[in-house]
């Protein structure tokens, strides 16, 4: 895969997770009590989707630092292995929440009733994640694959999220803003992260034009 096609990969995976994620936050909404099932299937399946683009985006920047600067492969994979590691926790909280709700024989807010999923979402989640941007920020800045504003953007969307790590010691009501499973720690924290990824992948596709520096043995055109 040659720098080109790599760079418009990143940033196409990018952009298809921010939209995935960005159209399935406002179903959250919708409902002041206890969803309909089909509103929660619905917003599970869209996030399940957007986990997928994800783990391309990830699996595709990793090779995309190895090959601008073979020195910082080491960052690449550590972006790549907490990018794997929160796909697979919040999948886990979607598996979760689906069978609750496939389970039960009434209408269920799985965001209260599914107690196993606070922490997965919250305080876990908000911390696999500012690692996750920890590393694509110093990626970033490090190799300059991408404009400056990408990599100080991400550390401090990391610092974001890192400010909702202590959030479990603050109650289960979804209404709260700063709760294990307040709207802030999830779905505001959900919604500027989708935000960043779609400018993050618009960047990237964008600099597919760039020319590769001299001597780097990574890519072939």
């Amino acid at each position: 895969m040659n720098e080109t096609t790599a760079r418009r990969l990143t940033g196409l995976a990018g952009i298809a997770t921010a939209i995935a994620f960005i159209v399935e936050v406002p179903l959250y909404f919708v409902y002041s009590g206890p969803p309909p099932d089909s509103n929660v299937l619905a917003r599970l399946l869209i996030g399940i989707i957007a986990l997928t683009f994800l783990l391309v985006f990830v699996t595709v920047f990793r090779e995309l630092v190895k090959g601008t600067d073979p020195a910082y492969e080491w960052v690449g994979t550590t972006a790549f292995a907490t990018g794997l590691v929160y796909v697979t926790i919040t999948l886990v909280s979607s598996g979760l929440e689906a069978g609750a709700v496939i389970a039960a024989d009434h209408p269920i807010d799985p965001t209260i009733t599914v107690s196993g999923t606070y922490i997965l979402y919250g305080t876990i989640g908000r911390l696999v994640l500012a690692f996750f941007l920890t590393a694509v920020g110093y990626a970033v800045s490090r190799t300059k694959l991408l404009p400056r504003w990408t990599g100080r953007s991400a550390y401090v969307l990391a610092g974001a999220n890192l400010l909702f790590v202590p959030s479990l010691f603050f109650g289960n009501t979804p209404e709260h803003f700063y709760a294990a499973n307040g709207w802030g720690t999830t779905a505001l924290m959900g919604a500027v992260f989708s935000y960043w990824m779609l400018a993050l992948g618009i960047a990237t596709y964008r600099s597919a034009t760039r020319r590769v520096p001299t001597g780097s043995p990574a890519f072939q055109r």
